[in-house]
Parts: structure tokens; sequence; C-alpha cells
């Protein structure tokens, strides 16, 4: 709670700086890697300078709330947009969904993993908050529905974001953890243990919409534009098409 207060009172304190640098867009911290490729092929082709802010989805929407500059929000789910369409803080005629993605269970080396039930040997398992962070609340969902919840509720540790949730695994401070497909490709040294199919899973999807406060209108139509023509970056960085 005091990191999302500071990194908050931070956005705040910077606003007029950031407003002048460029196009701001808040993305969901799994979009870290594409995004910035994006991006810089945007700039590139355009002049037109991106600033990017990632972070937890529903952390991202509480700045958004709290008046946090910010162009355009892509989430990783849609509760999160629902949220601040529901408050009237996008322009809801240019919500659309871009992206899906998988979850998947990551081990540190040696820890095997074959079916959600083998979670239960373990002694730590990370995943992002289950309270408010989409990845978190996706894999509670999972593991809820496998009827093992309550088993492994005590072994559980919350991390603030799907990034973070992946660092505790690859620092050997979780036997395994919860995170997109995509992010698992970021980790060398750490194997999918674990792919969790699509039915047995929430719908994971990413939505993106301009605020409806931005101070760039027009440039952010133009990048969600172009990111919407950019599928080959996304669905070489693991990402699904939405349609």
């Amino acid at each position: 709670m005091l990191a999302r207060m500071l990194c908050l009172s931070l956005l705040l304190a910077v606003a007029p700086e950031l407003r002048a640098a460029g196009l701001l867009v808040s993305a969901a911290a799994s979009l870290t890697d594409v995004m910035k490729e994006v991006a810089e092929k945007f700039e590139q082709q355009t002049g037109e300078k991106v600033v990017l802010n990632f972070g937890a989805s529903s952390m991202l929407a509480r700045q958004i709330e709290e008046s946090a500059p910010a162009d355009i929000f892509i989430s990783a789910d849609e509760a999160q947009m629902d949220r601040l369409d529901k408050a009237h803080l996008i322009d809801h005629s240019t919500r659309f969904d871009l992206l899906t993605n998988r979850l998947v269970v990551v081990a540190r080396p040696g820890v095997a993993v074959h079916t959600l039930a083998d979670l239960e040997k373990l002694d730590r398992i990370v995943l992002a908050d289950p309270r408010s962070v989409p990845a978190g609340v996706y894999a509670k969902a999972v593991v809820t529905a496998a009827g093992l919840w309550e088993k492994l509720q005590a072994k559980i540790v919350p991390a603030e974001n799907v990034r973070a949730a992946l660092a505790i695994v690859q620092s050997g401070n979780a036997d395994a953890g919860f995170v997109y497909a995509t992010d698992a490709r970021s980790a060398p040294g750490l194997s999918v243990a674990l792919s969790i199919s699509p039915d047995r899973s929430p719908r994971i999807v990413y939505p993106a919409a301009i605020i409806i406060r931005s101070a760039h209108p027009e440039e952010a139509k133009r990048f969600l534009a172009f990111i919407r023509q950019e599928q080959e970056v996304f669905q070489r960085a693991g990402f699904g098409i939405a349609h």
C-alpha cells in the first residue's frame, strides 16, 4: 500500500513534465517488453514521443481515478477497464479488446509440477495479489475451480504484479508461481511446469482505451490505430490477438 501511495504521489508531482514529454501510456506490467518495442517503432515512424508507465492494472486504474496523468490505458483484464468506464474516465467509443494471454505455472529448477494438485507438495507459491491484480485474480479462479484454494492459501505469497511474481520465483524465494505465458518467455532459467488450458481459466483479455481527459487525444488515436496493426510483434511475444 505504501509503495502504491508513493508511486501515485510521484506521478502527481511530475504531472506537468509528463504531459509535456509526450503521449503517456499506462499499461499492464505483463506488456513491458513488447510495448517498449512497439512504442519505439511508433516513435521512429511518427516522430511522436511515447512515455510508458507500467504496473498492476489495478494500481494504474487507481492512479487514473486519482487524476494522475495518462492518455491511454491498456489493462490486463476487463474489470479494471470497466471500473474506469463506469466512472466515465475513459472515452468509451475508443475502447476495444487488443490482446489475449494464457496462465502458466513456472517453477524453480528441481521443482516438479505436473498438475495443480502437485502444488500442495510445495512450501511457497507466488502469484500477483489475488484481491485486485488481474493475473492473481485469474490464478485464484483457476485454483478455486480445482478445489485447491483453501488447501493452498497458507502457502501463497502475494506479489505487487505479475512481473514481481516472476522475479520472486527467479530469485528462489518461491518454489513456483502463476504468471502469464508471455512473462515466462522472458525468464531464462525457469521452466514452464504447467500450462493452464483456456477452458480451465477465465478469458484473459487486454482492453485498451483513451482516457477522457487526455492531453493528446489525436496522438492517442494514432497510437491505438498503430498498435492494432502490429499483430506480428505481439504474436511473436506470445500474445494472442483479440477478436
